[in-house]
């Protein structure tokens, strides 16, 4: 008897463990089917959620009213660079030129040294020696005035004239795009007048051992040596502001003539040395603006991220007012006659401004990319 009456109990004990974890498992059940009613509404909902984060994101990056100032101070200091600081410089002739750098400084033709070697003194007096063109025609040189001249003679190239241009300074020689040398005397023109002559033959190899020697012969081959280079930096700063120029660096060694047609089509020294300096200063402002943004930045209200696309907003829309007033006044006072409103046009400035919308529209879309899949997923997890 003893015996059915456990049985019965262990029945009654074991229908109850199982009536308890066949409800549990029902709950289960039913919050896994919730769970999965919810996802599909979710995911059903996917567009219009996204398009929420995407309206959460352009909300949280709008420029509030203390940014709309430092946006419209970039643009005024964008456009007093352009109007103040960095217009294309009016050229002028090569004597004027000359004078600016130069001053009062006359120097006349007076070479009566050995080949080679002329003194500090002559060096001093002296014009550089690869400007002459005079007895070109007796070597069939093609050298003639302005620009031609200029793309021939590597003095004059701005950037193998430091080492060339010195050196024939230094040596009272010239050496033409070729690498051929020649030596520069004082001869006479039909006037009567002394001045540099394209005279002989010389040895380019010779002209490079004579400078190296003059520099390791003591104080004054240094002397010389030093003053050539000095005399070659102001040439080359009185020639590229002149009408004429100076060709690109590296251009002429291939081939004058395409040195000048790139010339002619506005693309000499002078022109991208200008640009240079629009591009450079407008970076500059625009560094200067984002060191002032960042300087306000609220790291409880805002991630790195999502403050330097508030950045990158002030600096591209201050661009592009600036580059687009600048074309409007250049365009509108040509049309009225000013010719010479050309001179304001920033190049380089409107070239930072294209390269700013580009390289920081993908920053921009990166930043936005990540924004919207870190809240979709923090969502989505929260189900």
């Amino acid at each position: 008897m003893r015996r059915n009456v456990d049985y019965e109990e262990w029945k009654q004990i074991n229908a109850g463990e199982i009536m308890t974890n066949y409800n549990k498992e029902k709950q289960k059940r039913k919050e896994s089917f919730q769970r999965m009613d919810n996802l599909c509404n979710f995911f059903s909902e996917t567009p219009k959620i996204l398009d929420e984060i995407d309206a959460e994101f352009e909300n949280k990056v709008k420029l509030e009213s203390w940014e709309i100032k430092i946006l419209f101070l970039a643009v005024a200091l964008q456009c007093v660079r352009q109007y103040v600081l960095t217009y294309f410089m009016e050229r002028v002739d090569d004597k004027t030129a000359a004078k600016r750098v130069k001053k009062n400084h006359k120097e006349h033709s007076n070479r009566t040294h050995k080949l080679y070697c002329p003194t500090l003194q002559e060096i001093i007096q002296n014009p550089v020696p690869f400007d002459t063109n005079f007895g070109s025609k007796d070597y069939d040189l093609g050298i003639g005035g302005g620009f031609t001249h200029r793309a021939k003679t590597l003095g004059h190239d701005p950037v193998l004239g430091l080492v060339f241009g010195t050196m024939n300074i230094c040596t009272s020689t010239m050496t033409t795009w070729k690498f051929e040398s020649f030596h520069i005397r004082t001869g006479h023109n039909i006037l009567g007048n002394s001045i540099d002559k394209i005279s002989l033959h010389a040895d380019t190899k010779k002209v490079i051992e004579y400078t190296w020697n003059r520099l390791l012969s003591g104080t004054e081959g240094r002397m010389a040596f030093v003053t050539s280079f000095m005399k070659e930096i102001e040439h080359l700063k009185s020639d590229v502001g002149s009408k004429a120029s100076l060709p690109l660096p590296i251009v002429s060694t291939v081939s004058p003539d395409v040195a000048k047609k790139l010339a002619d089509y506005g693309l000499d020294m002078a022109n991208v040395l200008t640009v240079s300096k629009q591009m450079a200063m407008a970076a500059f402002i625009n560094s200067i603006i984002a060191v002032f943004h960042g300087m306000f930045y609220d790291s409880a209200k805002y991630s790195w991220p999502l403050y330097s696309v508030k950045t990158r907003k002030i600096i591209d829309i201050s661009n592009v007012i600036a580059s687009t007033s600048n074309i409007i006044y250049v365009a509108l006072s040509s049309y009225m006659g000013n010719d010479s409103s050309i001179k304001y046009l920033d190049l380089g400035g409107i070239s930072v401004t294209l390269w700013r919308l580009i390289s920081d529209t993908k920053f921009i879309h990166t930043v936005k990319e990540e924004y919207i899949k870190e809240v979709y997923i923090k969502k989505l997890r929260g189900i």
